[in-house]
């Protein structure tokens, strides 16, 4: 694939296109500093946009799937994309990718609404009084997302 080109995911056949997709329009991009900030300001509905990012960092917690843009998701200016393992198995077999890894070093255009998520610590499965904040972006289907070669 050429540089500069993405992988769009569908239900079918991944497809090729240069940004800015029509399918897309009306969206703003975002960086994650950005998201951060204005996903706090906006309160419980968020902010809408497509979410750009160079993936730094993946995990895994009770069949959800994440990838971060900092290498430390606790980081307050990190962006959180959330997804089903499924969906993210789905995103990594389009991409050829044989592991979560493969994913970091990328950078991903995700299209949806970024929410502020409080995180609470807990001790033996409780919840403590202590918490912070994460920014979620949601992602329910492979198709919000597309994925540039690596950087």
């Amino acid at each position: 694939m050429a540089r500069g080109m993405l992988i769009l995911f569908g239900l079918g056949t991944a497809a090729s296109f240069a940004l800015p997709s029509a399918a897309w329009t009306g969206f703003r991009n975002i960086k994650p500093e950005k998201a951060v900030i204005a996903a706090a300001k906006a309160g419980p509905e968020g902010v809408g946009g497509i979410f750009v990012m160079v993936v730094r960092g993946t995990g895994h917690q009770g069949g959800r799937f994440y990838l971060n843009s900092e290498s430390d998701y606790r980081d307050q200016r990190n962006l959180t994309i959330a997804m089903s393992d499924e969906t993210g198995a789905a995103i990594e077999r389009k991409i050829g990718a044989d592991s979560d890894d493969a994913l970091i070093g990328r950078k991903i255009f995700v299209r949806g609404v970024a929410h502020r998520v409080k995180i609470s610590f807990t001790v033996d499965g409780r919840a403590t009084d202590k918490y912070y904040y994460q920014t979620h972006v949601l992602v329910t289907t492979p198709v919000q997302v597309a994925v540039r070669d690596k950087l």
